[in-house]
């Protein structure tokens, strides 16, 4: 009897995947242990195996398709079977699905090799075409759904979960709001908008009443170019796996939190002058490794200690303050940002510390780290010196409550005690916290602390 296979939910935060690559085709024979796909998670890759022998009859996502966890991707079975009535008997709708190796022409089939060139040129269309759950009022939902609702102005109660148990997960909101539900309420009371007949400029796109009154005015005429041409070359790249998961969350997090930043700066010298001992020491007492970066974090992990507003998360009107210190630290890999978790990092030692970063940004960068390491940090470092970056405002990492960007140590000239001018290394620091939760007052505090720490960097050290 022919089974499906599910894209399976690679760590509790998971609620869809990215189908990279498919590693089989219609007609193919597959054992148990078989890779079928490789799919990207937040920010991580993983091989999807088969689970079950036979052979392939269907395949029901395309590559590039975002895919909700626990959702079938592929059908499997024996090779006589037929695929149509197979998926009928499972429960799932076979409009673009026929025997093994055949497909149906007369319908827009998101199974057919012929759509791949399509879909990447063609704009995005909302899933509303497909057979939806009706709406549950009261369905759980993801916190990310939850923000999403509130910046598109969309009653959770009339949007159809699709996620594990009928949970309502973010891209169930991007539906709605491209249904239409996307709208003012000015613009819904109208009765003047129709869904797909006017641009939106509001906020996400969200159709305003001045957009309605700018539809009805004959668009003004446009110079033409002369001279030369105009606009020139351009290249378009939709955004689209993790890049686009990148730029949902963080356009999530400034939706949903007020970030307000703060900048100050310490004296370099025993910070310096620490990492020059590290890396002249003898390494086998395994200390030659650890780097200024690695000092810095170290410091924080100290310093959050006495500031637990700043290791928390902020979820749902309620704030989590956290005993333990588990550090985000932001790492730049060919795929773009990702944040591994070094776990329980209060609990370490420089050395254990250092040791523990360099192994998750190397996981990172390659591109096999476990997805749970991708989650579930308290607080994230976020370092842009080696750049020669001077000031920034790094953004949250959502629920946290506060991020510290790391910038560059450069000279400045102060007055020594005699009053004589002169010239010392000082090392930036860059604090965005939540203003929900976290006052200036607050985040100034830390910030004076973490400087005292960064410079008696050796008695931190040993303290």
């Amino acid at each position: 009897m022919a089974q499906t296979v599910v894209m399976p939910q690679a760590g509790n935060t998971v609620e869809s995947c990215i189908l990279v690559s498919w590693n089989v085709a219609v007609g193919d024979s597959v054992e148990a242990s078989t890779v079928l796909c490789e799919a990207e998670t937040d920010k991580s890759t993983i091989d999807v195996e088969s689970g079950v022998s036979g052979t392939v009859l269907a395949l029901l996502a395309e590559e590039g398709d975002e895919v909700p966890v626990k959702a079938p991707i592929i059908l499997i079975g024996n090779a006589d079977e037929n695929a149509e009535a197979a998926l009928k008997e499972l429960g799932i709708e076979p409009q673009t699905t026929g025997e093994a190796g055949e497909v149906d022409e007369s319908s827009e089939d998101p199974l057919t090799p012929e759509a791949d060139e399509a879909a990447t040129t063609s704009e995005p269309v909302a899933p509303e075409a497909a057979e939806r759950p009706a709406p549950v009022a009261g369905a759980p939902a993801s916190p990310r759904a939850r923000g999403r609702a509130s910046h598109e102005g969309i009653d959770l109660d009339s949007v159809s979960g699709t996620g594990p148990h009928g949970r309502i997960i973010e891209q169930d909101v991007v539906a709605a709001a491209a249904s239409g539900r996307g709208a003012s309420a000015a613009v819904k009371a109208s009765g003047e908008y129709r869904p797909g007949e006017v641009q939106g400029t509001g906020l996400g796109g969200r159709v305003r009443r001045s957009d309605l009154e700018g539809a009805a005015e004959p668009a003004a005429a446009c110079p033409a170019a002369t001279g030369r041409d105009y606009p020139g070359a351009t290249t378009q790249t939709p955004l689209k796996g993790v890049r686009k998961l990148i730029a949902d969350r963080m356009r999530n997090a400034l939706e949903t939190s007020a970030q307000l930043s703060y900048t100050t700066s310490a004296n370099a010298a025993a910070l310096l002058a620490l990492r020059a001992r590290f890396k002249n020491s003898d390494p086998a007492l395994g200390y030659s490794a650890i780097t200024i970066g690695d000092l810095v974090c170290f410091a924080t992990v100290k310093t959050l200690a006495s500031h637990s507003v700043l290791n928390a998360h902020l979820e749902g009107g309620t704030l989590t303050e956290f005993a333990a210190v588990h550090l985000g630290l932001a790492v730049d890999t060919p795929r773009g940002l990702l944040v591994p978790t070094i776990r329980n990092a209060s609990a370490m030692g420089i050395r254990e510390l250092s040791a523990t970063t360099k192994d998750l940004a190397s996981q990172a960068i390659g591109g096999k780290i476990d997805p749970e390491l991708l989650s579930g940090a308290t607080f994230t470092v976020s370092n842009l010196g080696a750049f020669g970056i001077e000031s920034f405002a790094p953004i949250i990492n959502v629920p946290q409550t506060g991020i510290l960007g790391v910038n560059t140590i450069s000279p400045r000239a102060t007055t020594d005690a005699e009053g004589n001018v002169v010239v010392e290394q000082r090392i930036g620091f860059s604090l965005t916290a939540d203003h929900q939760v976290v006052d200036g007052a607050d985040a100034a505090r830390f910030l004076r602390d973490l400087v005292a720490a960064i410079e008696n960097i050796d008695l931190t050290v040993i303290g």
